[in-house]
């Protein structure tokens, strides 16, 4: 992985899901770009790559409390805000799906974003300090897709919670955006990590012609993070290759 600049030297940056995929590859670019991070994880504090590690589980809200307080007390107040934790669609069909499938789904990849923007702005209120927020959302934001009701709703709800807080925090010099990746090589997707000939079917719709890095979309993390990206708020920045773009070809 290249190496990032940021100028972001001067700022403690927490990232939700940092023991793998797209969150480990953020907690390690905004490292590299000289933020000092806190790399929240659920479960596996071994496979947090960068940063001082902190447990957390954002579908709860006494935990989300517990590692806010933990991460001031060792590194300071938090300047930027990474949500990367979440879980990835269940394959199930509404009419099969359960209630339990439902609002486990919802309450990790939704209300956990909801949960750690709360605190995180109930600080900027206290301290006046600006900041920036970052979802990591999904094309399947806005495109849907069968067998995934609780994954394109959390994302699609994820997306209009962006969108809302870019209004409410403004005040505060808080930007709020989110990227909205296609298919991106991670734990996630661990059949198309280990089977190539999966993999390739799946790349053959992508104009591009291959799956995303995590670490690409860490560089646009680390962009939107940055003082360059100032004036950006409210964007959903969509990385996946042309994907959404073709998905109302061939009919």
């Amino acid at each position: 992985m290249g190496s990032y600049s940021g100028g972001l030297s001067d700022r403690i940056a927490i990232v939700t899901g940092a023991e793998s995929g797209i969150g480990r590859a953020c907690a390690v670019g905004l490292e590299e770009a000289g933020a000092r991070v806190a790399a929240c994880y659920f479960k596996d504090r071994h496979g947090v790559g960068a940063g001082a590690p902190f447990p957390c589980d954002v579908s709860n809200e006494q935990s989300v409390e517990n590692a806010f307080a933990s991460i001031e007390a060792g590194l300071g107040g938090g300047d930027i805000l990474v949500n990367c934790a979440g879980l990835n669609q269940s394959g199930v069909a509404v009419a099969d799906m359960s209630l339990t499938q439902w609002r486990g789904l919802i309450s990790t990849d939704l209300t956990g974003a909801f949960l750690m923007c709360r605190r995180f702005l109930r600080d900027r209120h206290k301290s006046g300090r600006g900041g920036r927020i970052i979802n990591i959302s999904s094309i399947h934001d806005e495109d849907a897709r069968a067998g995934a009701a609780d994954y394109c709703s959390a994302k699609a709800g994820l997306r209009a919670l962006t969108k809302t807080l870019a209004l409410e925090a403004a005040p505060l010099g808080v930007t709020v955006n989110s990227i909205a990746p296609g298919m991106i090589l991670t734990p996630m997707n661990e059949r198309a990590q280990r089977d190539g000939d999966y993999r390739q079917s799946l790349e053959a719709s992508i104009p591009l012609g291959r799956a995303g890095r995590a670490e690409e979309v860490a560089a646009v993390v680390v962009f939107l993070a940055s003082p360059r990206a100032d004036y950006i708020t409210g964007a959903s920045i969509v990385i996946d290759g042309g994907l959404s773009l073709v998905l109302g070809q061939g009919a």
